[in-house]
């Protein structure tokens, strides 16, 4: 571990695997005190906090489903109480879904936004009033190359991550006096275990498609995070990062 994090508190929602957990374990690296969200999967988040402590750090796990605002806010009460509040927060958690858009219902299309995008403003809400009285802080969302490429089968998934997207550039107007940075980092094709929901890797993201012939590996994808996170990315705000081999240019 190093300690330029040190007195900093991250909370990383969707932290029990890929991704999310890598992130968790990066920002503890450097010396963030750790909340390891996730919905459901609570020997997961409670594995990634464990895996924190036992290298020297701190952290706590605590389900709750980001969707539910009572949920959020029984969890921001726990923060305060044992961590006091928190300075960075990652809106990692999302659903990943292949359906065809004429096949798509309803339901199935808010069940997706449900997450990714109304679960981000749910947690911001209710997390920001404690980075505003810290000082100020820095918020990142996960979104993806899909809302940029267009991709099949994924019209639930774009549309969450493009909202996503414009509520962090909001977000970076408007909490830019109170001290707050607020970005978005979207990934390409990223070397994780997919669930059996999300289906298989779209063809338009194979290997042979990206420049750099190979996908991201979870660590390159924390280690942007990090930077945003940190006094390194201090004059970075309203903006999307795109890490992705160069499958999408900007």
């Amino acid at each position: 571990m190093n300690t330029s994090l040190a007195g900093k508190v991250a909370l990383v929602t969707g932290a029990g695997k890929n991704i999310g957990r890598a992130i968790a374990l990066r920002l503890a690296a450097d010396g963030a005190a750790i909340v390891v969200n996730g919905r459901s999967d609570e020997a997961a988040i409670k594995a990634v906090a464990d895996e924190i402590i036992a290298f020297g750090g701190r952290a706590m796990a605590y389900r709750a489903d980001i969707s539910k605002p009572e949920e959020v806010a029984g969890m921001a009460a726990a923060v305060a109480a044992e961590m006091g509040g928190v300075d960075i927060l990652v809106t990692n958690a999302g659903l990943r879904r292949q359906t065809g858009f004429l096949d798509m219902s309803f339901a199935e299309w808010r069940e997706i936004l449900s997450v990714a995008l109304d679960g981000a403003f749910i947690v911001t809400q209710a997390f920001v009033p404690q980075m505003i009285a810290r000082g100020g802080g820095s918020i990142i969302g996960l979104s993806g190359i899909s809302t940029h490429v267009g991709t099949p089968n994924r019209a639930h998934v774009s549309a969450s991550k493009a909202g996503l997207e414009g509520l962090m550039r909001a977000l970076a107007v408007e909490l830019a006096p109170h001290g707050i940075r607020a970005n978005s980092v979207a990934p390409g094709a990223v070397d994780t275990v997919r669930g059996a929901s999300a289906g298989s890797m779209p063809s338009t993201l194979a290997d042979n498609g990206i420049p750099m012939r190979r996908r991201a590996s979870v660590a390159e994808i924390a280690d942007v995070v990090r930077l945003l996170a940190g006094p390194e990315g201090g004059y970075i705000t309203g903006q999307t990062l795109h890490v992705n081999g160069g499958a999408f240019l900007t």
